[in-house]
């Protein structure tokens, strides 16, 4: 998977316009993830508290990085999984626990654009992440 890393990230949104701009781009960024193995798409991979269904499936590797692989039945939803994923590709499970990434979809402008329920679906994917790389670390 090649998504930006964190500043790149921060750069590309910097760059567009206006909401639309940024809006488009998200989804860009949500086919950018390969896709989800049908088997992969269980209920145990099943984000509660998202409207759309988005599944995420995490491991980590020989190095003790996480890897993530995910999907969303809806575009923005989508991109909103890579931004995630962009953000703690990479880390060790401790590192992803103890990163807060509320501040950088400040940074980004992405929170005050998402409706109710995105933002709430969002805040599920990152409790989600950081429960399962607490039982990792």
């Amino acid at each position: 998977m090649a998504l930006p890393d964190k500043n790149k990230l921060v750069r590309n949104f910097s760059r567009c316009p206006n909401w639309e701009e940024k809006y488009l781009y998200v989804i860009e960024l949500g086919g950018q993830l390969a896709a989800l193995p049908e088997e992969h798409r269980q209920d145990k991979n099943l984000i509660a508290g998202c409207q759309s269904q988005v599944w995420i499936v995490m491991r980590m590797d020989e190095t003790g990085a996480l890897t993530f692989e995910g999907d969303s039945d809806a575009a923005i939803v989508k991109g909103l999984v890579a931004i995630v994923f962009s953000l703690y590709q990479g880390l060790t499970p401790r590192d992803v626990v103890e990163l807060d990434v509320r501040p950088f979809f400040s940074e980004l402008e992405l929170s005050q654009h998402l409706t109710p329920s995105r933002s709430q679906g969002l805040e599920a994917m990152i409790r989600s992440i950081r429960a399962k790389a607490a039982e990792l670390a």
